[in-house]
């Protein structure tokens, strides 16, 4: 049987290459999100985007609604953002950007109901940073490792399913922020179980 999942996220659900100055990408069959696609009956909406961070405006959020309601057949949608609104925005924690999370799922969780009563929304945090070309702050390295145990308390807040890729561990490029090929393998790997036990509830 065939099943949908829609994945909504930044440069690493996109399957950005730092190797890359224009913004190129993985090949298809090193990117998780392409990992997944066909596996298990999967079929992958790869909703990512390069420099993506929580939607703060009315705008960016009505964007987000859209998306899931033109999907309506994704059985599951995945959120994993974050990353991006610790790096761009220096006075930001963890909290902060938790607290803008709350209020995107709660608008995508009210567009899937429209869109398909059944779906499950999927709350992933990102793997921490690591000391890299573009983490050389302590902040950065604070603030990224204590968004996973944030995002798991906004899941249980709100009675989501949540994955903490932390403990897949992911391998991160020389930047310390995007997944090397290595780490995107590492990543399909931990969350192919969660998509397929979600299904299985759907």
């Amino acid at each position: 049987m065939r099943r949908t999942v829609l994945c909504y996220g930044d440069s690493n659900t996109y399957g950005y290459d730092p190797r890359s100055f224009f913004g190129g990408r993985y090949p298809a069959d090193t990117r998780w999100t392409g990992l997944i696609d066909g596996t298990d009956g999967w079929t992958v909406l790869d909703c990512g985007e390069n420099g993506r961070a929580i939607p703060r405006r009315p705008q960016e959020l009505q964007e987000a609604e859209a998306l899931v309601r033109a999907h309506p057949e994704a059985a599951v949608v995945t959120v994993m953002l974050g990353s991006n609104d610790l790096l761009q925005y220096p006075s930001d924690t963890a909290e902060h950007v938790t607290a803008r999370m709350e209020t995107l799922l709660t608008h995508m969780r009210a567009a899937l109901a429209e869109a398909r009563g059944d779906s499950a929304l999927l709350l992933v945090a990102p793997p921490p940073m690591a000391a890299g070309a573009w983490v050389t702050e302590e902040r950065l390295l604070t603030e990224s490792a204590r968004l996973g145990a944030c995002y798991r308390a906004l899941a249980a807040k709100l009675s989501l399913p949540f994955a903490d890729a932390a403990a897949w561990d992911v391998a991160l490029a020389f930047d310390g922020v995007h997944f090397s090929e290595a780490g995107h393998r590492a990543f399909a790997k931990g969350i192919e179980p969660v998509l397929s036990s979600l299904a299985r509830g759907n």
